[in-house]
């Protein structure tokens, strides 16, 4: 991504820059790697959380979407999207209700269950409503998240079998880069480990009586992978629309296809050894620590151009760069570009961001931004 001069001070930072031309470009890879290794592509939106993204997510071959909340689902669906899979359990009268009046507005609505509590109270709302829900389960395959273990599946799997309301249709997992149950930086080992491992599940289902038409799973560290073991028939990637600087550590994305950029302005250089920018903790997200194990970030996000400076520590309006040889060099009023270390957290953190499409930019609402219910 590379703005000008002149587009660079059209920006009210701190800001979130999208450049589409890329994201388009990144749909397409994704798209046709899945469609190569004949596996549906269901794309997380937790990553954009913008309708306009999604249409052209599905408009370039996705089967569907994937959210986490239904208040994230409810934004898709009024941004036109009408085959929406909710992959979180869904516990809590108030979703459950949410929930079915979303199932009664779109075409499709498949709902997650990993405990017999949270499918007996879908199987009893679903029947107040008269009508039959579909649900997958989800499977732990090693992420220590929420989900069945392996052998207790059949079990949950012949209970909801017995209930009349509800249609269990499949099975789905997020493991990313997990190998035996611990991290790894090994992408093709932890994906042909999750294809297995959902195979397994699969067949343990088979043998106990329970028939199932969808196995997903797969993460952008390892969506094409996982979907090329021919073990799966649906994958979920979610960052891969955007990139980051963390896929690009995890062995599936290269600098040049990160399609956002943090924009900030130096407001304060009164000491050598540290100058200030206009984003603190409200901007740029703390979710990914600097320093650590396996990747050691830089920074709370990359400077870019520049590896002499680092995004070090943060307090609420105000990021203090430091350097890492001698005096950071930068002045007031200077703009700086950021690589985001982790888009999804980022994008969540705006309430609008920049577009730019074919030499333009515009400002666009993050639709579905803060969507926790």
């Amino acid at each position: 991504m590379k703005l000008t001069q002149e587009q660079i001070q059209q920006l009210e930072t701190p800001c979130l820059v999208i450049d589409v031309d890329l994201a388009k470009e990144n749909i397409r890879r994704m798209q046709e790697g899945a469609d190569k290794a004949g596996c549906r592509l269901r794309p997380h939106i937790k990553t954009h959380k913008m309708p306009l993204f999604a249409r052209l997510q599905t408009e370039a071959g996705a089967a569907g979407i994937t959210c986490a909340k239904v208040s994230e689902a409810e934004v898709m669906a009024e941004g036109g999207m009408e085959d929406i899979f909710i992959a979180y359990p869904m516990i809590g009268d108030f979703r459950i209700q949410r929930a079915i009046t979303l199932a009664k507005r779109i075409k499709r609505l498949i709902l997650a269950i990993d405990s017999l509590e949270g499918a007996k109270a879908l199987e009893e709302a679903a029947s107040d409503h008269g009508m039959v829900l579909e649900v997958r389960m989800e499977i732990d395959t090693g992420a220590g998240r929420t989900g069945v273990p392996m052998e207790r599946a059949p079990e949950l799997a012949l209970a909801v079998k017995e209930m009349k309301h509800l249609n269990l249709t499949g099975i789905f997992t997020f493991k990313s880069l997990v190998l035996s149950g611990k991290p790894t930086e090994d992408n093709q080992l932890a994906a042909e480990e999750e294809g297995k491992m959902m195979a397994e599940t699969a067949g343990l289902l088979k043998a106990a009586g329970v028939e199932i038409q969808d196995i997903s799973a797969g993460s952008s560290p390892t969506g094409l992978q996982v979907a090329r073991t021919g073990m799966v028939n649906e994958i979920r990637p979610g960052t891969y629309i955007f990139d980051d600087f963390m896929l690009t550590k995890e062995k599936v994305a290269e600098i040049n296809e990160i399609a956002v950029r943090f924009y900030a302005t130096v407001v304060s250089c009164q000491h050598e050894e540290y100058a200030v920018i206009d984003g603190g903790t409200k901007c740029f997200p703390t979710d990914v620590a600097p320093a650590q194990p396996p990747f050691y970030y830089p920074g709370y996000a990359v400077v870019e151009g520049d590896d002499n400076l680092k995004l070090s520590r943060m307090n609420e309006e105000h990021g203090i760069v430091t350097a890492s040889n001698g005096g950071h060099g930068l002045h007031v009023g200077q703009v700086l570009s950021l690589i985001p270390i982790h888009v999804c957290t980022a994008v969540n953190m705006q309430n609008t961001v920049y577009l730019l499409e074919n030499g333009s930019l515009r400002k666009q609402k993050v639709d579905a931004r803060g969507m926790l219910i």
